[in-house]
């Protein structure tokens, strides 16, 4: 079976273009982004992580690290980030695991178990590699956003829902739909109105069970 919200994100030891070390080492007491791909030098995977270098002092300021995932070795690793840092314009100071054995991809289910890199393989023969995990400073998997082959991953969405996980991460409350940082935010249905309006003072009450609030500082 395959993670789920809530799981505890798997504490796998990886290899990287800057070093070896376990997932939860790497995490610390930040926030989590892993993003994976089927290999490196394809075109959509270059545009993705060059925008996520792009991002860099936004991840920073919601003390987020990012780790990236392509099938192919560290060394190859390196010689991409040169395309991507010129496409870009910007440092993809992040590490990127290589996982030419399929070994992480399987343990965190993105393959079937008999899964294998047949000799000149293109980026098809591993098109599920097209993952995004948000882990929460617990280890555990908060969001988890799956790919196709021919759509780029919005990375501003997922800084959206980076910055919805964090705001209502462990509060009695949750975003509507298209929400921003900074916008009002709904009251979860275990506070009534009269314990929302004590928690939060003043209560929108749109209907009985759709009640909004100022976003908590």
């Amino acid at each position: 079976m395959g993670l789920r919200i809530n799981d505890t994100f798997p504490d796998l030891a990886v290899d990287t273009d800057q070093g070896s070390f376990s997932l939860h080492e790497f995490q610390g007491d930040s926030w989590l982004i892993l993003f994976s791909h089927p290999k490196d030098f394809t075109p959509v995977c270059t545009t993705e992580f060059g925008a996520v270098a792009q991002l860099a002092d936004e991840w920073a300021k919601r003390k987020t690290k990012v780790i990236g995932l392509s099938v192919d070795k560290a060394e190859e690793h390196v010689k991409w980030k040169s395309d991507i840092e010129a496409t870009s314009g910007a440092k993809a100071g992040f590490p990127i695991i290589a996982d030419d054995s399929l070994a992480v991809s399987k343990a965190l289910d993105m393959l079937p178990a008999d899964a294998y890199l047949p000799d000149g393989r293109t980026a098809a023969d591993s098109a599920s590699v097209r993952v995004v995990y948000i882990v929460s400073p617990d280890h555990k998997v908060q969001l988890m956003l799956t790919y196709p082959m021919s759509v780029g991953r919005n990375f501003a969405e997922v800084l959206r829902a980076l910055d919805a996980l964090q705001a209502t991460w462990g509060k009695p409350i949750a975003t509507p739909a298209n929400w921003v940082h900074g916008q009002d935010v709904i009251v979860a249905l275990s506070l009534d109105t009269e314990a929302a309006r004590a928690k939060f003072g003043e209560v929108d009450v749109k209907l009985p069970y759709l009640r909004t609030v100022k976003m908590p500082a």
